[in-house]
C-alpha cells in the first residue's frame, strides 16, 4: 500500500532532509586521499546524533553502519573499512536520517583528488540522469515516466542504469511502496498522486548493468569491474512540482 502524506508529514520528512544535505556537505569537505570510509561513517553517525536525530541504517536487517561507502566497482550496500581511499578513486556515501520518527535518504558519489576523464564523465552523468527523472515526478505521471527519463539518459551517454536496486517510497519507514525502478517504458506503472515521496537514486556504470553480491550479502559489485557511481535524492509529489526534501 503506498502511504500519502500530508504537507505536516512531508515538511517533518523535510527537517530530516535538511540535516542529511548538510552532512553532505560536510563529507564533500572531507573526501581525499587518504581518508577511510569508517572514518567518514563515525563522523556521519556523530554529526546526526548532534542534530538530535539517529542514523536509520544502523541495524536496519542487520546492516552494521551508519552508511554504506561504496568504492570504485562497488554499486551500493558497501561496507565501510579501514582502507584507506586512494587518488583516483571515486565512493559513494549513503545515509539515512531518522528525525522524531520521519525519514530521509540520499546518496552522492564523490571524487577522491584526480579522477580519470571516464569517471569525471560518469559522475556527471549519473547526476544528471536523477534530475532528468526528477523532472518527471509531477501528479499525474506514471513511475515509468521517471524510471524512463533516467534510462533514456543515461544510455544515450554510453553507460548502463543497474536493473538489480530500485527507489522506493520512504515515510516512516526505510523502503515502502511502491519500488520506483530506474528502466523500463513510459507511460506504465503507478499514477503519481501529489502526497507521494519516493527516492530516485540511479546506480549507473560504466560497463555492464549486471552485478554480483559479496560473501557479506550485502556489498553489490558490478560483474565486469568497472565503475559505478550512485546520486539520489527523497522528493514529494506536490502540486506545485517536485520537491527535493534531500537539498539545502
Amino acid at each position: 500500500m503506498i502511504i500519502v502524506k500530508t504537507q505536516q508529514e512531508i515538511s517533518n520528512m523535510r527537517q530530516a532532509g535538511l540535516i542529511l544535505a548538510a552532512c553532505h556537505q560536510e563529507i564533500a569537505s572531507r573526501i581525499k586521499p587518504g581518508v577511510t570510509t569508517a572514518e567518514i561513517d563515525q563522523f556521519v553517525e556523530q554529526y546526526i546524533l548532534d542534530h538530535g536525530a539517529t542514523a536509520e541504517q544502523k541495524g536496519y536487517h542487520g546492516y552494521p553502519f551508519a552508511t554504506c561507502g561504496s568504492v570504485n566497482d562497488v554499486i551500493c550496500h558497501g561496507f565501510p573499512t579501514t582502507q584507506p581511499l586512494k587518488n583516483g578513486d571515486i565512493v559513494t556515501i549513503d545515509f539515512v536520517v531518522n528525525l522524531n520518527g520521519w525519514l530521509a535518504d540520499s546518496a552522492w558519489s564523490y571524487p577522491v583528488g584526480e579522477i580519470s576523464e571516464e569517471a569525471k564523465r560518469l559522475l556527471k552523468v549519473t547526476e544528471a540522469s536523477l534530475y532528468k527523472g526528477i523532472e518527471h515526478a509531477i501528479v499525474g505521471n506514471r513511475l515509468g515516466d521517471i524510471s524512463n527519463a533516467v534510462q533514456r539518459y543515461a544510455e544515450k551517454e554510453g553507460f548502463s542504469v543497474v536493473r538489480q536496486f530500485c527507489g522506493h517510497g520512504i515515510g516512516q519507514e526505510m523502503h515502502e511502496e511502491p519500488q520506483v525502478p530506474h528502466y523500463g517504458a513510459a507511460g506504465k506503472g503507478v499514477r503519481l498522486k501529489e502526497g507521494m515521496v519516493i527516492t530516485i537514486e540511479p546506480m549507473v556504470n560504466a560497463g555492464t548493468f549486471h552485478c554480483k553480491v559479496d560473501a557479506d550479502g550485502w556489498t553489490a559489485r558490478t560483474l565486469d569491474g568497472r565503475l559505478s557511481a550512485q546520486y539520489e535524492h527523497t522528493i514529494a509529489i506536490t502540486s506545485a512540482g517536485p520537491v527535493i526534501l534531500t537539498k539545502l
